[in-house]
């Protein structure tokens, strides 16, 4: 589905009026555009909607679980989270009512979403990587009634984590047949995923209900479920952000929002019922969840875990064995998975199946669009922003666009979405095209508020003038005159040198592209004379032995670039450390900072 063939539009600012048709070959002039207006936004449940891709595909593949060694067709998904539901019912969950989730890629999130999703029970995906004071300020927020967790976690690069020590830290006595939880008032039951394959001895804990308990084995628990008075507008999945501030707020996405930005992201990919899509990115967050199985379960493809976390060579292996079409990833998935075929760990045949597949997270460097391309063939890959709060994705490039726009750009608006560059020091001042301001969207994308948290709500989504609501991104961006828009990064990570703003990405493409250079991040710390400079951490590549020095890179921003953006600080890291991301793999730069601050201040 073409963005061009919408109509971008006109909307009054409290200034002039413009109207503007791309098909007429007329170029923008004011940072506002619109969406197009086609196909129709759906006006179901995801349940509702599900049935009738069953109906339609229901004898192909839907989701494979490479680690679990299990795959079923739409029918079975559709018959198991069935028996699912009715089992979850029988424990309690309601319709409308908090569950969180607590579980690495597998089949049985796959179950208890689409069994949460018919219920109208709410879906709240926990990070496995929690510890038990998040779990617990989690749970509390949303007075959560029911937590489905797994034995153990699975953390990226880490050994199996137990977790008897979280349960044991909320539930007053694990052992007894009632389940109590002081901290957690309104905790109802703990449903227990048995993921350890014996390492983790959970038959003395009373208190807890197995997983398999509940799934109903009664002939004909698979059919529909009775009819459950649900709406597209009821909130059926809450998000906890996880951007690149510390603390993480609770979003609200209705049936409608992600069903239908589900829907159109696949559209956007040109999915169809033969493609199989490898999915590592984690279903706690928006991109496995939404991009992943709202995606392919409106276009009746296929759906492939890996591992139940990113591992990049299992990730690799599982596009090879099920010859996946897509493959999902943010840049520092990609750059792992690239490292692997480079050093020869992983064989680089048997990616002549790819073509498409979504980067996101963070912009995508040129060079690694590049090599994305070239090694794994993924020549129209697709490129999405958005945020947890948009449900996520409000912009997108097409599967043909030009290389250029796919490298420079996020492509343009999704369906029935407005969006307008506003002065961050005045919202109601929408800027010029190609000047750089803060992103505000507009749409049925929109969460419906922040649980629990009406100040931080109204903090972010600001009605205009007209009493249209506004998602105000904190995102820098530019919408080029033929509507294309570019973030140019988080505004409050521009670095102000001298009075001179200086984003952070132009530099990290420059770096990324020196032969030495592994990954990057670079960073504004405190300084004298200029208020701030810039700091680069970088991975290096060991070239037989010859490592990049701190001179060789600055020269390199010199003569790429120019001289007030050479880094005044390089930070080498080791190969076994990691830059500190969020759950879906943005680096914090906040912390980056922190980190470079104590560095100096030891010199």
């Amino acid at each position: 589905m073409r963005v061009c063939k919408g109509i971008f539009g006109g909307l009054r600012f409290g200034r002039q009026l413009h109207c503007v048709h791309l098909h007429r070959r007329t170029l923008l002039t004011e940072s506002y555009i619109r969406g197009p207006l086609d196909p129709p936004l759906l006006e179901s449940t995801v349940g509702e909607h599900f049935a009738k891709v069953v109906a339609e595909y229901g004898d192909r593949t839907a989701v494979v679980s490479k680690h679990q060694n299990d795959r079923v067709t739409y029918a079975s998904l559709d018959a198991k989270s069935n028996a699912l539901a009715r089992g979850l019912e029988s424990v309690g969950v309601r319709k409308g009512e908090r569950v969180g989730v607590m579980l690495g890629n597998s089949m049985e999130y796959a179950m208890a979403t689409y069994a949460l999703f018919k219920l109208g029970a709410i879906l709240v995906p926990l990070n496995p990587s929690f510890n038990s004071t998040q779990v617990v300020s989690a749970l509390s927020h949303l007075e959560a009634s029911h937590l489905i967790i797994s034995a153990e976690s699975n953390l990226p690069r880490k050994d199996p984590r137990s977790n008897v020590s979280l349960l044991e830290h909320m539930v007053e006595d694990l052992a007894s047949s009632k389940l109590q939880s002081a901290l957690i008032p309104s905790l109802e039951k703990v449903i227990l995923v048995n993921n350890s394959s014996g390492r983790v001895d959970m038959s003395s804990f009373k208190s807890l209900t197995p997983f398999s308990s509940i799934m109903s084995q009664l002939p004909g628990d698979g059919r529909p479920l009775p009819e459950q008075n649900l709406s597209p507008q009821d909130i059926v999945n809450i998000q906890f952000t996880s951007g690149t501030t510390a603390m993480p707020k609770a979003a609200c996405l209705s049936h409608r929002s992600i069903l239908n930005n589900g829907s159109q992201i696949g559209d956007r990919m040109l999915l169809t019922p033969n493609d199989i899509v490898c999915c590592p990115p984690p279903l706690f967050h928006c991109f496995g969840s939404i991009l992943g199985y709202m995606a392919t379960a409106t276009h009746g493809s296929a759906l492939v875990f890996p591992t139940e976390s990113f591992n990049a060579r299992a990730a690799l292996q599982a596009v090879q064995e099920e010859k996946c079409t897509a493959l999902y990833g943010v840049p520092t998935m990609f750059l792992e998975e690239l490292g692997l075929i480079a050093s020869g760990e992983v064989s680089g045949e048997g990616f002549q199946h790819l073509r498409t597949g979504i980067a996101a997270g963070s912009s995508i460097p040129a060079e690694l669009m590049k090599r994305l391309h070239k090694i794994l063939n993924l020549t129209e890959l697709t490129i999405c922003y958005g945020m947890t709060e948009t449900s996520p994705v409000s912009a997108m490039t097409a599967t043909d666009d030009p290389i250029d726009k796919r490298i420079s750009t996020v492509g343009k608006l999704m369906p029935h979405v407005e969006a307008k560059v506003v002065s961050p020091e005045d919202h109601s001042i929408v800027l010029p095209t190609g000047v750089r301001g803060e992103l505000a969207v507009s749409g049925y994308l929109l969460m419906k508020e922040y649980w629990g948290d009406p100040a931080k709500t109204k903090e972010v989504m600001i009605p205009d003038n007209t009493g249209k609501i506004w998602m105000h991104t904190g995102d820098e961006a530019s919408i080029s005159e033929d509507g294309y828009i570019s973030i140019t990064g988080r505004i409050k990570d521009l670095i102000i040198r001298g009075g001179e703003n200086i984003h952070p990405l132009e530099i990290e493409n420059c770096l990324l592209a020196h032969p030495g250079v592994v990954d990057v991040s670079v960073v504004g710390v405190p300084d004298e004379r200029y208020g701030e400079v810039v700091a680069a951490f970088i991975f290096a590549r060991d070239q037989a032995s010859k490592m990049v020095t701190i001179e060789e890179i600055q020269q390199w921003v010199r003569e790429q670039l120019s001289n007030h953006l050479v880094p005044k600080y390089v930070f080498f890291l080791n190969p076994t450390d990691t830059f500190p991301k969020t759950a879906s793999g943005k680096i914090q730069k906040f912390k980056l900072k922190e980190q470079a601050i104590k560095l100096l201040a030891r010199t």
